[in-house]
């Protein structure tokens, strides 16, 4: 099976694993839309991409882009790291590999969403 055809099954089955999980969740939450781009599925709020992960099953790393103050708070813990390229812009990245690690990215993901929407995340959970 050539790479072309594993890709298109991956996005026409809403990816595999976390990135599966992840798409599940954010499908529900106000506003988002998940959209593939450049090897990446993209998370936006109207035209604002908050965060992105890769289509590949073998590549782990979530981009996700913060409020200053939650940028800083985040890259207090262990395993969360300043986006290489981006992190002057608000971004973070955090490998995303095991179930725990997907609950721990969506407190992240849900803190992003709610500075897009200009609310605050215990907002979101109310809705």
């Amino acid at each position: 099976m050539g790479k072309g055809r594993k890709v298109r099954r991956t996005l026409e089955r809403g990816g595999t694993g976390p990135a599966h999980r992840l798409n599940e969740a954010l499908r529900a939450w106000a506003g988002v839309r998940i959209t593939p781009m450049f090897g990446r599925w993209g998370y936006f709020v109207g035209e604002t991409l908050f965060a992105c992960f890769p289509i590949r099953e073998k590549e782990r790393d979530l981009w996700i882009r913060l409020a200053p103050a939650d940028q800083a708070r985040a890259l207090r813990e262990a395993e969360i790291r300043p986006h290489r390229r981006f992190a002057r812009r608000g971004w973070i990245e955090l490998d995303v590999i095991e179930p725990p690690d997907v609950a721990r990215a969506l407190r992240w993901l849900r803190r992003a969403h709610a500075a897009v929407r200009g609310s605050t995340p215990d907002d979101d959970k109310e809705a």
